[in-house]
């Protein structure tokens, strides 16, 4: 449905976007994700038009779209700020686009009752948009763009106005509108935990090109390099060395701990390993367990799990513990050992 080629867009002698190039397949839902600055909403502003590449080609459903403007080519989007029309009452900003484009109110309006029906809004058409709460205005601007059967739904930052704990239950709202109606969809977020929970496929952004695009599962347990793994989730990166490669396999010693993983192409000698905190095991010091020595430094309780800070010969580690029956406090020793699950090898230099 959508396809960049090698695109660049430049702002005078700054670069924002570098030789990007990727797809989106009908029906998708791809997050482009990455810190400010790093060229995301600049690619979202290209495909819908309000920005034009420097250079490179635009494509959308196998057309050229690279220097149509915003109004030919089919998309619509959802903004930061929801930008409804305060005046207007609910029904009349969803059925804004239809009147505009021609559609007569009457009909614009019965298909606007439809469309927040799909939203979940079905009764609230005659509220200003000032009488619903923020997940119910963000819902309502989600309904003025899917009115109009857009060919590609962008969304610019969507949640970032709402709280932590309504911004985890719009995005699953976000994820189901999107799937019901099969749309195809480019969604930017700053936030790693938005964008593993909602997306098809995620590309990671940095200093204006990609630097890994893949499903969210195959981003966090297989990181391309350092930024991807520290970005992606909380990551501990670990000096490491690989000792000999079997096959596929490495054999890796880090400290005194021998650990056998997955080469992911790379050669013997320095390395960096990226254990996610939640792949760290803790047992009281003097247990079977053949692990790293180790002293916990910090110890906190928050409800579902424990989180420390431990000492270890490789380094201070951030462990995340489901265990809160028996935590470890601090400055006890422990034994630290690893998952087989949410630890992988990375190269050293990128």
């Amino acid at each position: 449905m959508l396809r960049f080629e090698r695109v660049t867009k430049r702002f005078g002698e700054v670069v924002a976007v570098r030789e990007v190039s990727f797809e989106v397949a009908v029906g998708e839902l791809v997050t482009l994700l990455g810190p400010s600055g790093c060229g995301k909403t600049t690619t979202l502003r290209m495909i819908a038009g309000l920005e034009l590449p420097s250079s490179g080609h635009i494509f959308i459903a196998g057309e050229e779209v690279t220097t149509l403007p915003a109004t030919a080519r089919d998309v619509a989007m959802v903004f930061q700020s929801y930008a409804l029309f305060p005046h207007m009452s609910v029904l009349d900003n969803v059925a804004y686009g239809l009147v505009v484009s021609g559609t007569a109110r009457k009909q614009a309006l019965a298909k606007a009752e439809e469309t927040l029906a799909v939203v979940g809004l079905a009764g609230l058409g005659g509220r200003s948009p000032s009488e619903l709460s923020g997940g119910q205005q963000q819902r309502v601007a989600v309904a003025r763009a899917i009115i109009l059967e857009p060919r590609i739904l962008l969304f610019d930052e969507p949640l970032s106005n709402l709280d932590a704990k309504l911004r985890r239950r719009v995005r699953e709202e976000l994820r189901d509108i999107q799937q019901k109606l099969g749309i195809t969809s480019v969604y930017v977020t700053h936030d790693q935990a938005e964008a593993l929970a909602i997306s098809d496929r995620v590309i990671v952004m940095r200093d204006a090109e990609i630097a890994q695009a893949g499903p969210p599962r195959e981003l966090y347990e297989q990181p391309a390099d350092r930024f991807v793994a520290d970005f992606i989730g909380d990551a501990n990166l670990v000096a490491c060395e690989i000792a000999a490669i079997d096959g596929e396999y490495a054999r890796v010693r880090l400290g005194d701990l021998p650990l056998e993983l997955p080469a992911r192409g790379l050669a013997a000698g320095r390395a960096l390993l990226a254990v996610r905190p939640q792949a760290v095991r803790l047992q009281a010091a003097g247990s079977d367990d053949p692990g790293l020595s180790g002293e916990v430094l910090k110890a906190a309780y928050l409800g579902s799990h424990m989180e420390y800070q431990v000492a270890t010969p490789v380094g201070e580690l951030f462990v995340i513990d489901g265990d809160v029956a028996t935590p470890h406090p601090p400055g006890s020793r422990v034994a630290v050992g690893f998952a087989t699950q949410g630890i992988s090898l990375v190269p050293e230099t990128r």
